[in-house]
């Protein structure tokens, strides 16, 4: 009783002005990919502000995980829409994507009006080992929360091997890691339990304004009519935008056939940004030519290094896209210059949109239901055995940044021994000295200047 006592009490409903707020501080400083985007929200959200208990956080995480779409980005849309109803959802995942899409049409417009500068490259150099210590260290983060028996352990080191070893496509890895969670809740629930057999010793961070116990406010409630709805607006949403695109641009329009293409990679994005950027490559690069394969490369180290999720790097493509495709029509010539940039723009814009319409739509119309379900085993243990495969995948892209990072030239090239040494610094300052993802990336494109040019 005595410990009872001293727990903090139950916080007060914040307003939507200061949730608004915070939700564009996240999206401003959400570096890291979704492991540390993730990180970052269960900091602030579960541990420090307590708007969300850990096991509503995670069964929430659990079902963005199972969606196409970046799952940071859903998750912050499905909190936000929890406490605030639709306009919550919509400020959330909106606020979230917001910044960075303003960062990168201005990174996009010095990278193709400029060029490559050194100052440029030595920040680069300095960031990329940083954001390789970032994503480890939330990865680490997340699989000790996630990975709390045996089993759990065991799906996530079967999930690793099939994508770094073998190559098994995301969905297949999904599908398995889900049954094996049916199989599990079954027969042996208290492994399979959200947070593993050891649920009862999480932290205790005191009593959340979403509790465990929390009924699911009003706008929570499924109903058919209600799913129905959603669907109905997010296609009408769907085909007003691309309608005003046809009749500006026509059907063979670049902004149309993005448009068109960036929808069909949204529903493809299972496993996060690089389960779809080769299709992303080779419809871009290849088929399109909307950009070549050195500006496709250079657009993906600009997104890694950006806040929000890594697949803003669409925002890119079509910024770079819109940009050659106007100045092709232009003929060089110096006074259509504000058009070239407009137009790209457009592009960016264009991409973007198309991109996360479906997240928003999934969000708004199954999460009713999963509210339904937080407490029901037989839901909560596939996705529990999901959520236990992802940490596996998420390890596996660790190691692809450090490969990249750290071997850009391949094995038989030199070792970047002062990249090693920032990312060794970066995890030591995130996960010893529990300094913050901004300062850390702040000092690493410092670190990386001063190691360019001295």
């Amino acid at each position: 009783m005595a410990r009872d006592s001293t727990r903090p009490p139950k916080p007060a409903q914040p307003s939507f002005g200061d949730a608004l707020r915070w939700w564009f501080r996240l999206g401003c400083i959400s570096f890291g990919g979704p492991a540390g985007q993730i990180s970052i929200m269960h900091q602030e959200l579960v541990e420090k502000r307590r708007w969300i208990s850990e096991r509503r956080f995670l069964h929430a995480l659990n079902y963005c995980m199972v969606l196409p779409g970046p799952e940071a980005q859903q998750l912050a849309t499905y909190i936000g829409w929890l406490m605030h109803g639709t306009k919550g959802a919509i400020a959330a995942g909106a606020l979230f994507v917001l910044p960075s899409l303003l960062l990168l049409i201005a990174l996009s417009w010095i990278y193709m009006a400029l060029g490559g500068q050194p100052m440029v490259a030595g920040i680069l150099y300095g960031i990329k080992p940083a954001v390789t210590a970032i994503v480890l260290a939330a990865a680490w983060r997340i699989g000790t929360r996630a990975l709390k028996s045996p089993p759990l352990w065991a799906i996530a080191a079967a999930a690793f091997l099939a994508i770094f070893a073998f190559s098994v496509p995301f969905p297949a890895i999904v599908l398995a890691a889900g049954v094996l969670g049916y199989a599990g809740g079954r027969f042996a629930p208290a492994q399979f339990v959200t947070g593993g057999a050891h649920a009862n010793a999480q932290a205790d961070y005191g009593p959340a304004l979403i509790d465990d116990d929390t009924p699911p406010p009003p706008h929570a409630r499924a109903s058919r009519g209600r799913l129905a709805r959603i669907a109905a607006s997010g296609a009408g949403i769907w085909s007003a935008a691309i309608g005003v695109l046809i009749m500006a641009f026509g059907w063979q329009g670049l902004p149309t056939q993005m448009g068109w293409f960036f929808t069909k990679a949204a529903m493809l994005t299972f496993g996060g940004a690089y389960a779809v950027l080769p299709y992303v490559y080779q419809a871009a690069v290849e088929q399109h030519q909307w950009l070549s394969a050195t500006q496709m490369i250079d657009g993906l180290a600009l997104g890694e290094t950006t806040p929000g999720p890594l697949i803003m790097v669409v925002a890119f493509v079509g910024f770079v896209g819109g940009w050659t495709d106007a100045a092709r029509m232009a003929a060089g010539a110096f006074l259509a210059g504000p058009g070239i940039v407009a137009m790209a723009m457009a592009g960016a814009c264009v991409a973007t949109f198309f991109t996360f319409l479906p997240s928003f739509v999934f969000i708004l119309a199954g999460a009713p239901l999963v509210e339904a379900t937080h407490g029901d085993l037989k839901f909560t243990a596939p996705l529990t055995g999901i959520t236990a495969a992802v940490v596996g995948v998420i390890v596996n892209l660790a190691v692809f940044f450090a490969w990249h990072v750290l071997w850009p030239e391949g094995w038989e090239g030199r070792f970047e021994w002062p990249a090693a040494a920032i990312a060794l610094c970066a995890f030591a300052a995130l996960t010893r000295f529990r300094v913050g993802v901004v300062p850390v990336i702040a000092a690493s494109a410092i670190a990386g200047l001063a190691i360019r040019f001295l």
